[in-house]
């Protein structure tokens, strides 16, 4: 490891993870342990584990303070090169009732870890936020960033492609619940909001003030090469349909313990994102 749309409007679907676990251990997660569901609710903060250490300066504030605070906070991270991205990968989004395989984000599929690549079948490297909305390549950093990565099927990848997120479009074929048109891509329910809080990571992470771009979210889907992705009033719905999974939760302690060292503040704090939009 190295340091250093417009789209359709369509109704959003009722497969929404609305529990949250108020305390779970990695080790519940990796054995694939079921708790009860309940209606979805406006997400809400359900941990206040690291408030009075990692995020004691970030506490109390709202707005512009809060998103710079959160920014100082997370920008202290150890960064990892691409190569090592896979390797993490097998790790952070391992499938909790088999170990050898990984759940890819969008198609929810478990895939064997071994099958990572560039070939039909294979899993790849998707970057959530994408790449060209800011034209930040591989190169460790925002193109590196663990909390934005995720597997996923080679073929899936390239129908998402660089588009933003927005409710509407076709089904997309061998990835059930997933949606897309001609500038938008529609997640399955169970993941919008993990797709939310990553973008939403991204942009309070990268603020212009090291080598990369400003990343910011908008309104839009037709962001392009700009640095920019939308959009983020649905960003902000989904974030609250659907509330941070034990899964998710699980990652972000990886990433964290075991990684960069630094914690997406959207999974601990999903109200933070409307304390700041």
């Amino acid at each position: 490891m190295s340091v250093t749309q417009t789209g359709t409007s369509r109704p959003t679907g009722s497969r929404i993870r609305g529990w949250k676990p108020l305390a779970m251990t990695a080790a519940a997660v990796l054995v694939g342990l079921t708790l009860p569901t309940a209606a979805a609710s406006p997400a809400v903060a359900t941990t206040d584990a690291y408030d009075d250490t990692y995020y004691q300066d970030a506490i109390g504030k709202t707005g512009p303070a809060l998103k710079d605070s959160l920014h100082t906070i997370i920008s202290d991270q150890t960064r990892i090169s691409y190569s090592a991205v896979w390797n993490a990968l097998k790790a952070t989004d391992q499938d909790p009732n088999n170990s050898n395989n990984v759940i890819l984000l969008y198609s929810g599929t478990s895939r064997s870890k071994s099958l990572n690549g560039g070939d039909t079948g294979d899993w790849n490297r998707e970057h959530v936020w994408a790449q060209s909305h800011g034209d930040f390549g591989t190169s460790a950093g925002p193109g590196t960033d663990l909390h934005h990565l995720r597997p996923e099927d080679v073929r899936i990848n390239s129908i998402r492609g660089n588009k933003d997120f927005d409710n509407g479009g076709s089904a997309v074929s061998g990835a059930s619940g997933n949606f897309t048109d001609s500038n938008s891509f529609e997640p399955r329910d169970s993941v919008k909001g993990d797709v939310a809080r990553m973008i939403l990571y991204m942009a309070v992470r990268y603020e212009g003030d090291d080598s990369w771009a400003d990343l910011e979210p908008n309104d839009s889907v037709s962001n392009g090469s700009s640095p920019y992705h939308g959009r983020l009033s649905v960003l902000k719905q989904w974030n609250d349909e659907d509330p941070p999974s034990a899964f998710e939760e699980n990652r972000n302690e990886i990433i964290y313990d075991t990684y960069q060292h630094n914690r997406n503040p959207f999974i601990d704090h999903p109200e933070w994102v409307e304390a700041i939009w």
